[in-house]
């Protein structure tokens, strides 16, 4: 079987999370062939050289998985687009373009963070131009960790309080962008995630029957995508393990 998860948003604050990924990899272990990762998987992260023991807990269990001869794919999203080689190598992973077209089966399959979907959001349109730059990237990574940590906090800061005056709908994929952007990559199948609003939508892509899948965040339960070769897409939540809630 392969999984598909995206947007836990890891981070010390929330051990649930952190508890609710250690289960699900437990779950999946041993029937996975592969697991996709389509970004924010972390909440923040600001350069290879950090090693937090959250990191590192995270790390050895990818790790573990990677060794057990399973595939593991890691695209990065808007929280963790700072992940980079040394991630890769001491997880096993390897690191997907945004976006990628994979194939499962005989089915084409673009896969996506989602962010760059929501092109009408024009105000953060620009800030991911922006904090993506290489003039702003190269000397940010230059700089001591404790500083990266404090710019990284201000930057989300700024980007929650910019959202609480934003129309909810700007801040979702524009519609007209998901036919276009499935329609250049020749693809009936689109997995996402990013929006934090998990569905599966019908749509239409040349005059032919299409789906958009969008994962779910694990705010308060696990969202998941299984498929294999031969059966479809099928879009899961599980609770969080009760030893989470105690």
């Amino acid at each position: 079987m392969i999984y598909f998860i995206s947007d836990l948003h890891l981070e010390e604050s929330r051990p649930d999370i952190t508890g609710a990924f250690l289960y699900f990899m437990d779950q999946i272990q041993d029937q996975a062939q592969a697991l996709y990762i389509l970004g924010d998987f972390f909440e923040a992260w600001i350069g290879d050289d950090e090693n937090t023991a959250l990191q590192q807990q995270i790390k050895a269990r990818l790790k573990r998985f990677s060794d057990a001869g399973k595939a593991l794919y890691f695209m990065h999203g808007n929280r963790d687009f700072l992940i980079g080689d040394l991630f890769a190598e001491e997880t096993g992973a390897q690191l997907l373009p945004d976006p990628t077209v994979v194939t499962i089966g005989a089915q084409r399959i673009l896969l996506m963070h989602g962010d760059s979907l929501c092109t009408g959001d024009l105000a953060y349109m620009k800030f991911r131009a922006t904090i993506r730059n290489p003039a702003f990237l190269e000397p940010f990574l230059k700089r001591p960790l404790e500083e990266r940590r404090t710019t990284a906090a201000q930057l989300r800061a700024m980007s929650q309080a910019n959202n609480q005056n934003k129309d909810q709908e700007i801040m979702d994929v524009t519609p007209e962008e998901v036919p276009k952007v499935m329609a250049q990559h020749q693809v009936p199948l689109m997995i996402h995630g990013h929006t934090h609003r998990p569905a599966i939508h019908e749509l239409e892509v040349n005059g032919k029957l299409a789906q958009r899948i969008v994962l779910g965040d694990w705010d308060s339960e696990i969202w998941y995508l299984a498929m294999d070769e031969e059966t479809l897409p099928v879009l899961n939540t599980m609770p969080f393990p009760k030893s989470n809630q105690a």
